[in-house]
């Protein structure tokens, strides 16, 4: 796991000074803290920040071929680099390293960019090719490792891990689109498809961007993507052996390392899965680590302390208080961009208490993505059926008018949110599931927004990216249709974001099995009723744990990392939710109707309203601008 950044000059090689190239990656320092290297040529210039786990005294970085032809950068792990390694050595490769990064040279040298569709992996790579003055950037299927790139005034392609890279470069101009706030308060996050910085853009997941010399920078490339279009046949039982056998062998993949290797155990199936595979596959007891919380009804470790001890793993749990809230300022350094999902506070927390046993972590992201875990896909699917019986000019008009005259109960869970609920049924299916996954909704962020602010949006909407990812889903029905969205947007803008920068902040690598592009496919191909059946999601996974996990851990209620940041605001943080109504850096945007915001703050310190996700957003938010813009 590193870090790299770099500039290409695609019209005019012009010189790049190394101090420059020193600057962008020193901003990155925590991702790589083993090594680091600066390589430059005319019109090119590579940084790197090593985090060394294989091949731990060798493979420095930028790593040339011998020839020095060839220059590449690299943030990842290629898991088959050992069976590569064996077919382009029989091609005539004469490895100088024992690790995987060269192994990347070799590919290319080979075959090209059809090098992608070989590499078992996660990784964001750069490969600049002397002899064909091309630049090649590639992100792994999933979107596990991230790519930001940029053109400069001076004409450069600057790109890097993470944004902070590119804003080290003085001739990044700093200037903040709206459209990426829209996206952020709808959703908590900043998809993959926008920035918080205008200019910047971030390699889509399975993308890859070839750059040549004396021709205008291109579109991204998809090389890779997912169908839910395809049913796998056979017995229940039959499917049940083929899931077991792409569990182990993405668990089994993952376990190279040439450092101490352990895994996240929260208690749940998804992390308990990978534990028992874990053991299953390595003599030694399996590193574990499990975080509690001092709220009894947040509080896994009885589940986790089960399973470590079902498989005697070297188990460490520490207790974190439940209003740390003063990690804010580290959460918001390590982001860049405003990222208002709370969790990742104790994701943390289990990432700083993992590297002081081991360098790379296994964890459970992904499952529910891919096996429909989410109670959400349970409302969609039932929402669905009722689209389909009823004209939508009806649902709009009889749903659309009961649900706006119904009471709002956010306190309720979502079964008796009748007013979400018929809301939802007047709108199809894309835009009621759009809302289902979103934080703040349309109308209360116009209420928010100052005209200025939805002038300079024009049109835009953030809801949009997930009607349209629905209606192009390579899918069968509302179940696929709602997974293949997630898998496009929620997956790598919020989820692997969140695990690959928290991790990153303590130089730790995490792996994620359960999104082993092989068992993706596999689980997208499975009839939706082996995925969700009455109501259990993850189920054909649940069935297939059981030779290995208790019952009692299998199909307990879902729990997950809860920060109770409603109770903050009207608590410890209730003044900082009311200082927001007088920030000057919000004030400044002019984005903001401060007045409505006061009201929206003291709506809930009383408790006539709960907007506490809303206030945490704007929390997130104020302080990122901040930190962005001064």
């Amino acid at each position: 796991m590193c870090g790299l950044a770099g500039l290409y000059y695609p019209e005019t090689p012009k010189p790049v000074d190394p101090a420059r190239i020193r600057t962008m990656i020193d901003a990155m320092a925590a991702r790589g803290p083993d090594g680091e290297g600066v390589w430059t040529a005319p019109g090119v210039g590579f940084g790197h920040r090593r985090l060394s786990i294989i091949d731990v005294e060798g493979s420095p970085q930028p790593m040339h071929d011998p020839s020095g032809a060839l220059s590449v950068l690299f943030n990842g792990c290629i898991y088959n680099y050992r069976e590569l390694r064996a077919e382009l050595g029989a091609k005539g490769w004469a490895f100088q390293t024992a690790g995987d990064t060269e192994v990347l040279l070799a590919a290319w040298s080979a075959w090209g960019p059809a090098m992608l569709d070989r590499l078992d992996g996660m990784f964001a790579f750069v490969l600049h090719d002397s002899r064909s003055q091309r630049l090649f950037l590639a992100r792994d299927r999933l979107g596990v490792k991230p790519l930001h790139y940029a053109r400069l005034a001076d004409g450069a392609l600057a790109f890097s891990s993470e944004l902070k890279g590119l804003l080290a470069h003085p001739l990044l101009r700093r200037v903040a689109d709206v459209r990426a706030v829209e996206d952020f308060m709808a959703f908590g996050y900043v998809p993959d498809d926008a920035c918080i910085i205008a200019g910047v853009s971030k390699l889509a997941a399975g993308h890859y961007l070839l750059v040549e010399r004396g021709k205008p920078v291109p579109a991204p490339i998809q090389w890779w993507d997912v169908s839910f279009a395809d049913r796998r046949r056979g017995s229940v039982r039959a499917l049940e052996e083929e899931l077991v056998d792409h569990l182990r062998t993405a668990v089994r993949s993952r376990l190279v390392a040439d450092v101490p290797l352990g895994a996240f155990l929260s208690g749940g199936v998804d992390s308990s899965a990978v534990v028992a595979l874990m053991a299953e596959a390595t003599p030694q007891a399996v590193r574990t680590c499990t975080i509690g919380f001092d709220e009894a009804g947040h509080d896994e470790r009885g589940y986790a302390a089960l399973v470590a001890d079902r498989f005697r793993t070297d188990h460490g749990e520490r207790v974190v208080r439940s209003d740390d809230f003063g990690l804010i300022d580290r959460i918001v350094a390590a982001f860049d961009e405003p990222f208002a999902d709370a969790s990742a506070l104790a994701t943390y927390q289990v990432c700083a208490l993992a590297r002081e046993k081991v360098t790379v972590a296994l964890s459970g992201d992904g499952a529910d993505e891919i096996f429909a875990g989410y109670r959400r896909y349970r409302f969609q699917a039932a929402e669905e059926r009722v689209r389909a019986i009823l004209p939508a000019e009806w649902r709009r008009r009889v749903f659309g008018a009961v649900g706006a005259a119904y009471p709002k109960a956010d306190w309720a869970p979502r079964p008796l949110r009748a007013k979400t609920t018929l809301l939802s049924l007047a709108m199809d299916g894309g835009e009621g599931y759009a809302r289902s996954v979103g934080v703040t909704d349309p109308a209360l962020r116009r209420r928010l927004f100052t005209d200025a602010a939805r002038r300079a949006l024009g049109g835009h909407r953030a809801e949009d990216r997930y009607v349209a990812a629905m209606a192009a889903a390579p899918a069968r029905d509302a179940i696929d249709r709602a997974q293949y969205a997630d898998i496009k947007i929620w997956l790598p803008g919020d989820i692997l974001a969140k695990t690959d920068r928290t991790s990153m902040a303590v130089s730790l690598e995490a792996r994620e099995p359960l999104l082993d592009h092989r068992l993706v496919s596999f689980a997208a191909s499975l009839p939706a009723s082996l995925r969700l059946r009455r109501g259990e999601g993850k189920w054909l996974m649940k069935k297939a744990m059981e030779r290995y996990l208790p019952k009692q851990v299998l199909y307990r209620p879902k729990m997950g990392f809860v920060t109770p940041v409603s109770a903050w605001f009207r608590g410890p943080l209730a003044g900082e939710a009311a200082a927001l109504a007088r920030s000057r850096t919000l004030a400044d945007t002019g984005w903001f109707d401060l007045a409505a915001l006061a009201d929206l703050a003291e709506a809930h310190r009383s408790g006539r309203a709960d907007h506490g996700r809303t206030l945490w957003q704007f929390v997130m938010l104020e302080r990122s601008l901040r930190r962005l813009f001064g």
